[in-house]
């Protein structure tokens, strides 16, 4: 009898560890599923923002607005039908998340190789690291293994991803929340150096706000009118030294005052963040480090793993 007991602890206690395995991601997750993934991702990635350079800061926004409402889940790709509501159309993401069809062109090449295999969460994290890299950015080895969701949440995604209006308390509780440091927060903030925002985003900071240089307000007024609903959607680089470079300049412009949005400036403004965003306005390589960390501790929020969701065969609706 003791015996029996003692070989069925321990099959219990073996269940219990292959199924805390199945839960983890890991670098090498498709070694043996899909050996060409990276490869096959990069190329589409690489295309796409040889076509345009924009693409790669969007690339890379959708896995942020992903991994902000209920963790990296592929979520934010789903589309709306007449009795699903997704994600495409909340706030942060309406006229404003773009690369979907970059997306599709990934998936397509990924099933291509390896039918069945990679989910779209995964896939968006590989391209964003895929692109950052290619604007000129640090590169890491991107942790696998996710799984899809089957379900989204428009008032999640509402509620989740901070708008631009953010003040730094606003944004240091969000990014807590989700187990993101303060630092966590100004490095991934850093995410801004490339890339476009709309008129509608920054309005109120050129307009109405004095935390701004002059002279660059003016600039930004000159293709934003004050009135709302008058050019809404007319676009301004996030950072206006190097808009499609991933380097440190965003944080030169942060000390400079040329923040283009609120919520960017905000981490610059005499607050507990000032001395971050100074040490990385200094240093590229401190800035470039910290971006990895905190990029490879977003892509841990909530992954699905295991048995749970599933992998899509098309990004846009589930299975």
């Amino acid at each position: 009898m003791a015996t029996f007991f003692k070989f069925f602890f321990t099959l219990a206690l073996l269940v219990v560890v292959m199924g805390s395995t199945n839960a983890q991601l890991s670098t090498n997750f498709y070694a043996n599923t899909c050996k060409n993934l990276l490869p096959t991702v990069k190329s589409v990635v690489q295309s796409a923002i040889s076509k345009e350079a924009r693409m790669g800061a969007s690339l890379l926004r959708l896995f942020f607005h992903d991994c902000f409402v209920n963790g990296c889940d592929g979520s934010v790709l789903l589309d709306d039908t007449s009795s699903f509501t997704g994600e495409k159309n909340a706030v942060p993401n309406r006229n404003s998340a773009r690369g979907f069809e970059v997306i599709d062109n990934i998936k397509s090449a990924v099933e291509k190789a390896c039918p069945g295999a990679v989910s779209c969460a995964d896939i968006l994290a590989i391209t964003a690291r895929d692109s950052v890299v290619i604007l000129g950015g640090p590169s890491w080895e991107v942790k696998l293994g996710r799984r899809d969701a089957r379900t989204a949440s428009q008032s999640a995604a509402n509620s989740g991803i901070p708008p631009p209006t953010s003040n730094l308390n606003q944004l240091t509780s969000r990014f807590n929340a989700l187990g993101l440091s303060n630092k966590d927060l100004v490095a991934l903030a850093g995410g801004h150096t490339i890339g476009q925002a709309r008129c509608t985003s920054f309005r109120a900071h050129i307009y109405n706000e004095a935390n701004i240089d002059a002279s660059f307000a003016r600039t930004r007024q000159g293709n934003c009118p004050r009135a709302n609903g008058t050019g809404d959607n007319n676009l301004a680089p996030l950072d206006l030294q190097t808009p499609t470079s991933f380097d440190n300049n965003y944080f030169k412009n942060l000390v400079n005052r040329k923040g283009l949005l609120h919520s960017d400036q905000q981490l610059f403004n005499g607050g507990s963040t000032d001395s971050q965003v100074q040490a990385y306005s200094n240093n590229p390589s401190t800035f470039s480090s910290d971006f990895v960390a905190g990029m490879i501790k977003m892509g841990d929020i909530s992954p699905l793993t295991g048995s749970r969701g599933e992998i899509r065969k098309n990004c846009r609706r589930v299975n």
